[in-house]
């Protein structure tokens, strides 16, 4: 099995959502408070709301890829500080969550590698992810909501221990 992590988006990034209430691209965030059947993924613990807790929604500016395949992603965000997700080898559990998602590798130059990607439930994530992570072709993967197409995480390989 080829290790990884689940990347959630950086703490500053949360901070300033939160601080002040802009997102990326100055869009005023909006809070909602999470209902119950989920749908409220936040992107910096990797856990999904829990019903009566407020989130954040605001547009969020991926990293990578670059190029023709960059975009934005509107992203949910938990109201209140939560701990950065760290865990390894472990699916994010908004992963898991989601009916329908959308594994999507890219190689070094940001290029998506369309035979890698797959749509599958959360829940049988793990046969698509780590046959995209040990394609020695990918250099990250996305998984996205299947159909929105929100970003839920970046994945990466850890590296090699000895």
């Amino acid at each position: 099995m080829t290790a990884f992590q689940c990347i959630p988006i950086p703490t500053d990034t949360a901070e300033r959502f939160r601080r002040t209430g802009r997102d990326d691209n100055g869009n005023k965030i909006r809070r909602i408070v999470a209902t119950p059947g989920g749908g409220f993924p936040c992107r910096h613990c990797l856990r999904p709301a829990e019903p009566g807790q407020a989130v954040l929604l605001g547009s969020y500016n991926l990293p990578r890829p670059r190029g023709i395949y960059w975009t934005p992603s509107p992203i949910f965000l938990h109201e209140a500080a939560c701990p950065r997700a760290e865990a390894r080898n472990e699916v994010a559990p908004i992963v898991r969550s989601n009916s329908l998602v959308s594994v999507r590798a890219y190689d070094a130059a940001d290029q998506c590698l369309y035979e890698l990607g797959q749509v599958c439930a959360g829940d049988d994530v793990d046969a698509p992810l780590q046959r995209a992570l040990s394609d020695p072709r990918t250099a990250f993967v996305n998984i996205h909501t299947g159909r929105p197409g929100c970003l839920l995480s970046m994945v990466t390989r850890l590296p090699a221990e000895a």
